[in-house]
């Protein structure tokens, strides 16, 4: 926990610095795809958007197409998003001074689904701490530990529900930030495997940073498989299969750094306190159909931590998850234990979760 002063307790376990973005991804392809019919031609659209290295790759007669224009799509709402961009429709409103701005139906939607989320997870999503996240310097390469009177002073302008949104008209009141960071990409996601359906593809995966959305399953027929990296940085976590599904992580590990005495300080903010989420959480990996839901839970599970986060999962459903702890252990939801493999040679403890609904059903079962 933080102390007083706002330091986080030392890690138990070794973290190792990465360079380049390409170590950063926290979710692995561990396979290409199986053997590709000459009907299943396959293109690939590399680039960097939304602040990460994405890479589409779609297999079909018009693969080629669909992959140009996901990535066109990806470019567009990267240009309607940007926090830094002053011709974005988030900056123009963040530096509006109060005065509500026109936004696109892309970005009325997306604000509109964080605000959401924002109320269901009881402030643990907060669309509006992207000061403090500067504060840290986290969206810089210039990281520091801000005093306690710096956070206060940014929290009192920290609160979702001030923002306001009626139609396409988008109000952020003066002096106030909004970052659709946390929601943004799983969305783009979305709507870029809408436009590689659009053009008849049944086949294709996309790799967004370290997240990942597929269509369908591999050429063969097959299952996607998906490695999920450990957090402490010493290989493969295990294997999850999936197919029509998102896979969206979130943790400490992604982005992080350490003051002089060895104290690490990740960019997962708890919005309540102004610091870093600890909690006992090492990362969150949901598994669920829309990228965008994925996107928004990964983060704030993780800062409601691994109780309120099961909590909500069997209060709410709709997705799976995988809860990697501090002392190693991995809390599984029954679906992605049917899906999930354990690495070679790994010795973490796995725990299933069981829907209390379930549970009940059950026991009721077995009275009878």
């Amino acid at each position: 926990m933080a102390d007083g002063k706002g330091r986080m307790r030392k890690r138990r376990f070794a973290w190792r610095r990465r360079t380049g973005a390409a170590l950063l991804i926290g979710l692995m392809m561990l396979s290409g795809c199986g053997r590709i019919s000459l009907e299943a031609q396959e293109a690939e659209s590399a680039f960097l958007s939304l602040n990460t290295y994405m890479a589409f790759t779609a297999y079909g007669k018009r693969a080629q197409e669909a992959v140009e224009d996901a990535r066109q799509r990806v470019e567009e709402l990267d240009a309607l998003w940007s926090v830094t961009n002053e011709n974005s429709e988030i900056y123009q409103a963040n530096h509006s001074e109060g005065k509500p701005v026109n936004v696109s139906e892309e970005t009325a939607e997306l604000v509109s689904f964080a605000l959401e989320m924002a109320e269901k997870t009881d402030g643990a999503l907060e669309p509006t701490i992207y000061p403090v996240l500067r504060a840290w310097g986290f969206t810089t390469d210039s990281k520091q530990v801000p005093s306690q009177e710096e956070i206060h002073a940014l929290l009192s302008e920290v609160d979702y529900e001030k923002i306001m949104l009626e139609g396409s008209s988008l109000t952020v009141p003066e002096g106030m930030e909004l970052d659709l960071g946390a929601v943004g990409k799983g969305y783009a996601g979305d709507l870029a495997e809408e436009a590689i359906r659009a053009q008849g593809i049944g086949c294709a995966i996309l790799r967004l940073g370290g997240d990942i959305q597929t269509i369908g399953s591999r050429p063969d027929g097959s299952d996607w498989r998906v490695g999920l990296r450990s957090p402490w940085n010493d290989g493969t976590l295990g294997i999850l299969r999936i197919r029509d599904a998102a896979v969206i992580t979130s943790g400490g590990y992604e982005n992080y750094f350490e003051d002089e005495e060895g104290n690490a300080y990740w960019h997962i903010l708890d919005p309540k306190t102004g610091y870093p989420a600890e909690n006992g959480l090492l990362s969150v990996t949901i598994i669920c159909p829309q990228g965008r839901m994925g996107d928004a839970l990964s983060t704030a599970l993780f800062v409601m931590g691994r109780e309120k986060a099961i909590e909500y999962w069997e209060k709410n459903g709709g997705f799976e998850m995988i809860l990697v702890t501090e002392d190693g252990r991995l809390l599984i939801t029954e679906g992605a234990d049917e899906r999930f493999t354990l690495g070679e040679g790994r010795k973490e403890e796995i725990i299933v979760l069981t829907d209390q609904e379930d549970k009940a059903a059950d026991q009721a079962a077995a009275e009878k």
